[in-house]
């Protein structure tokens, strides 16, 4: 039995101070909710009548780093799961959340608000840091 607890606190080591598989564990456990904000650009996206039933409040939406875009050099793509692409996080915000994902962290989004306005899509969102 000495051996079995022996080896239990070798793997916990392991794991918390040496980065044996350390990815398995969230830091913060829960995510963490940063800023709330709109999807920029939505008049632009072709066929964007077809992603409406898509989206729902609480819908999940992945950001994407378009480090190359020719607009903006922060700019973060904003898709749904299925990966249609509804927009970007709008410039006038966009620069810390562009810094967090270059330096790694998975940042995320949840619809909070949608609602047509005249020709385009008003779309809340609230910006989240992966847990």
């Amino acid at each position: 039995m000495p051996d079995l607890e022996k080896t239990d606190k070798e793997n916990f080591i392991d794991i918390f101070h040496r980065g044996g598989g350390i990815d398995k564990f969230k830091p913060y456990g829960e995510d963490i909710f940063l800023f709330d904000t709109y999807v920029a650009g939505t008049s632009y996206i072709e066929n964007m009548e077809n992603f409406q039933e898509k989206i729902e409040i609480d819908t999940k939406v992945k950001f994407f780093r378009e480090i190359y875009n020719e607009y903006d050099e922060n700019a973060i793509k904003i898709c749904l799961e299925t990966g249609e692409k509804i927009g970007y996080i709008p410039q006038v915000d966009n620069e810390i959340f562009a810094r967090l994902m270059d330096s790694g962290k998975y940042l995320f989004g949840k619809v909070y608000h949608k609602e047509k306005k005249g020709r385009w899509w008003q779309i809340g969102i609230k910006i989240y840091l992966e847990g």
